[in-house]
């Protein structure tokens, strides 16, 4: 069996090499011509699957994507040619959920304000934000969340969900508004320009708006605009409209501008692999033997003791930047954009993208002077215990 898998995806070799012949390309060099004698095709979102691509994969029987999001893919095209389909839902949720509180860390750090002060408005409460939602919760940060086909799913009125409200009064009432949702364009939810220039307009001044969710969710010139004109509110933005040539200014105006990269742990992508080979191994009728312990290597920090002298949200910078500061991934993608391009420059980012982990890998211990910000790092998704002396 020949699989051809996107050459971004982590632990390729050692898990679909028991199942067959691996070849490895860019996802973006993934072609019509390379999927010509292909049994298994594994990508990651940059590679479209669509007619074009299939047009001669005459012996593809599988493809999986080792993502959640799976609006690159033409089902329907799969489903008429008999090609069985994977996904990876929620592989890297946790990894996009680190991203979003050390973005709004380093935000409050910059611009003085406090995370407990802020009530944060989710848009998209599947499995990255509703995890979101979790922690942010846990860490006594007020929130508001979005979800109507989440709300329409649990009944009519939304019986049992607290605090789900209207995007529009969530705009009104929310700080800092964070989506979260996949890319739909048709339906009665559609998610195409969800934030368009009236909403974008409706923001408060000094509201943060966070983008990690699909790039076309947000009116981008709409943005551009607003942030170029008022220059009231503050944007994170880690997808953008017509990757990967994005919009340079739209770039240069945002606080944090990443290269589609919140979910880009090492613990997320190895998620995403091993749940593949498990479906593909089904798919042919063979053992899937390796488990994702067998494929993460030890974190390089693996404890760290805090002692009396820090206030909470300077301890939470700390835990959070130990493992993941999200100022290397904006500084990356402007370095790189002025060396090579926009377009060049953020798939280089993404295609050398330096080991990351994930905050559960770090054990936090505490000092008996210490323990008072407990409960925010444990909110957080740190493991946190008393320190032995």
């Amino acid at each position: 069996m020949k699989i051809v898998v996107d050459a971004n995806v982590p632990a390729a070799a050692t898990c679909f090499g028991e199942l067959g012949e691996v070849v490895r390309l860019p996802g973006r060099e993934i072609d019509a011509a390379a999927l010509r004698e292909a049994d298994a095709l594994v990508v990651r979102s940059i590679t479209r699957v669509d007619e074009a691509l299939l047009a001669h994969a005459e012996r593809l029987r599988f493809l999986g994507t080792c993502t959640i999001g799976t609006d690159h893919v033409d089902e329907r095209a799969l489903a008429e040619r008999g090609v069985a389909f994977a996904s990876a839902p929620g592989c890297n949720a946790e990894a996009v959920v680190d991203y979003v509180l050390g973005s709004l860390a380093t935000l409050a750090e910059r611009q003085d304000w406090r995370l407990a002060e802020r009530r944060v408005g989710i848009v998209g409460v599947g499995n990255v934000g509703g995890r979101l939602l979790e922690r942010l919760s846990a860490m006594g940060i007020d929130c508001l969340a979005c979800d109507p086909p989440r709300v329409e799913a649990e009944g009519t009125e939304g019986e049992g969900l607290t605090g789900f409200v209207d995007l529009d009064v969530l705009i009104d009432e929310c700080d800092v508004l964070c989506l979260h949702t996949p890319l739909v364009t048709t339906g009665p939810h559609p998610t195409y320009h969800l934030l368009d220039a009236r909403r974008i307009a409706a923001l408060a001044p000094g509201s943060v708006l966070l983008n990690a969710g699909r790039g076309d969710c947000v009116d981008g010139q709409a943005l551009r605009q607003r942030l170029a004109g008022q220059g009231d509110i503050t944007a994170v933005l880690d997808v953008w409209e017509r990757e990967p040539a994005i919009d340079s200014a739209l770039a240069d105006l945002a606080a944090i501008a990443t290269p589609h990269v919140a979910g880009y742990s090492l613990d997320g992508k190895l998620r995403g692999t091993q749940r593949i080979y498990r479906a593909l191994a089904r798919h042919v009728g063979l053992p899937a033997r390796l488990t994702l312990a067998d494929l993460a290597p030890p974190p390089p920090v693996t404890r760290l003791v805090l002692d009396v002298g820090l206030g909470p949200e300077e301890a939470l910078r700390l835990c959070l930047r130990a493992v993941y500061d999200v100022r290397r991934d904006h500084d990356s993608l402007h370095r790189e954009a002025r060396r090579q391009g926009m377009a060049k420059g953020f798939d280089a980012c993404r295609a050398a993208y330096p080991l990351r982990r994930e905050f559960a890998t770090l054990d936090i211990e505490l000092r008996e002077g210490a323990q008072g910000v407990a409960p925010l790092l444990r909110g957080a998704g740190f493991p946190v215990a008393t320190a032995t002396a």
